[in-house]
């Protein structure tokens, strides 16, 4: 499964459409601009929330949360003592599983795993429409909204820790 993010529009208070590799709208990411805290919703094409996204407010290194009807499914934050400043770990709720985010963020050229096993890439490379990237759901049972979640919420954080700089 692919789908396409027009990154121009990615920011907090700015709403964008994900699109599925033959044009069709699939989600929509809905940013809440004037909130103390950064957050957005991941809207499926009739505006029900499908995801809920939002900034953890009292944490030692920024995090964000993302949670489905009002359930945690997972917090992500850089990883720490990593060599790799594009380095993000997801901790799931069932409190085991974890996922490594790493490569170049900023970039829009990264990759999402699970013990060492693939199971998203976020790209630029195979498109040709400028300020567009790509995240490739490479396995057949992931859950795309979580993945496509995940991919806003890195990008989000090292875009924000970029600025911080």
């Amino acid at each position: 499964m692919r789908f396409l993010v027009r990154d121009r529009l990615l920011g907090i208070g700015d709403d964008y459409w994900i699109e599925d590799d033959r044009g069709n709208k699939v989600f929509l990411v809905d940013g809440k601009a004037m909130r103390v805290r950064d957050t957005f919703e991941l809207k499926d094409t009739h505006g029900r929330v499908l995801i809920d996204i939002h900034q953890k407010m009292f944490a030692l290194r920024d995090t964000m949360v993302i949670e489905r009807d009002g359930v945690p499914l997972a917090k992500i934050k850089r990883k720490r003592l990593s060599l790799l400043r594009n380095h993000y770990r997801v901790t799931l709720a069932d409190g085991g599983t974890e996922l490594d985010v790493s490569g170049k963020i900023l970039d829009r050229e990264f990759a999402v795993e699970y013990d060492g096993e693939l199971l998203a890439v976020v790209s630029r490379r195979w498109l040709h429409v400028r300020e567009t990237y790509g995240v490739d759901i490479v396995r057949d049972d992931a859950d795309p909204a979580l993945l496509i979640a995940v991919a806003v919420c890195v990008i989000h954080l090292a875009e924000k820790e970029r600025e911080d700089d």
